[in-house]
């Protein structure tokens, strides 16, 4: 078992590697992915259950002792990567599926690869995972609703069914993960420890099933949803880092915000545009999954350089 757990590991940290190399062979040999395509939301209810195994009270401890800090990183989540969605889908005029797609992704919830960059930038983990939480929670209500605001004059929105599709393969997923870890305790521990090698096969079958299921697209017309990727994850980042800053949070905390913000949970993306909208819509949240596993270590080893004031790292203990 120990065995398997460092496996684990080194899958787990080298995660932006196989999304990247895996998108390449799905690129270059789409026969040999297109079959997982089906498999699409069953996997993102195994990621989102692993989410749940590790959830614990001491996550949401953090919302009642810090409420102002989670509420703004909430805020800045579910208001600044939509609307740079929405402003680079006018702005660009991208074609209606697109600018879709660029929208849902940027209404997602954060993802749980935010916590692990949080953690690597030397940043406020306990507040990074404590919004990652919430905005989760959320997403029921606010993912569908913020999409129908923002889509609706591309394509018909459904926000009952997104939000149904979300109960489904987010909320449900995560509350028996979080029942299973409540009822066996320290029996499920072994499996929390390969779970980094369960989530990362997972996302790498999803991406490679919507780049071999949209190949002839993405040929296309794929350097330009890239481009509008990087410069959306890359002014998330930015605005979240300043939103940190103007709001009086220390460099500890504005770390973990820029992160926060600026990583989405592009799996749920996928499976939304799927369910949803075309297969061209999902590319955006794929090619997001392969680009913010690439730009978030590079945003983690730069924010590692960033101390407080006094040179700290960290903030004072309370």
């Amino acid at each position: 078992m120990q065995a398997l757990a460092r496996f684990s590991r080194f899958i787990g940290n080298t995660f932006a590697l196989w999304v990247l190399l895996f998108a390449v062979l799905a690129f270059f040999a789409p026969a040999q992915f297109k079959w997982i395509g089906p498999f699409i939301v069953p996997l993102l209810g195994i990621i989102m259950f692993g989410m749940g195994l590790t959830l614990s009270k001491d996550d949401f401890k953090e919302v009642v002792r810090r409420p102002l800090d989670v509420a703004i990183g909430v805020l800045g989540q579910f208001i600044i990567m939509p609307s740079l969605a929405w402003l680079l889908a006018k702005a660009l005029q991208l074609p209606p599926e697109v600018a879709v797609g660029v929208i849902l992704v940027g209404c997602c919830p954060g993802g749980t690869a935010s916590n692990v960059m949080t953690f690597l930038a030397r940043g406020d983990v306990a507040l990074s995972v404590a919004i990652t939480s919430v905005t989760t929670l959320l997403a029921p209500i606010v993912t569908p609703g913020l999409i129908y605001l923002l889509a609706s004059q591309w394509l018909e929105v459904s926000a009952a069914a997104m939000f149904w599709s979300i109960v489904q393969v987010v909320v449900l997923p995560i509350a028996l993960g979080v029942v299973v870890q409540t009822v066996l305790g320290s029996r499920v521990r072994g499996a929390v420890t390969v779970l980094p090698l369960v989530s990362v096969v997972a996302i790498v079958a999803i991406v490679a099933a919507v780049v071999a299921g949209n190949q002839a697209r993405i040929a296309t017309s794929g350097l330009m949803i890239f481009a509008v990727v990087v410069l959306h994850n890359g002014l998330g980042l930015l605005l979240g880092y300043w939103l940190g800053k103007l709001t009086g949070m220390s460099v500890y905390k504005r770390k973990a915000l820029a992160i926060e913000v600026g990583m989405q949970n592009s799996g749920l993306g996928v499976a939304l545009a799927t369910a949803h909208f075309s297969p061209l819509a999902a590319v955006p949240s794929a090619i997001f999954s392969v680009w913010h596993n690439i730009s978030g270590p590079i945003a983690a080893t730069l924010f590692q350089r960033f101390r407080n004031a006094d040179g700290s790292t960290a903030d004072k203990p309370r």
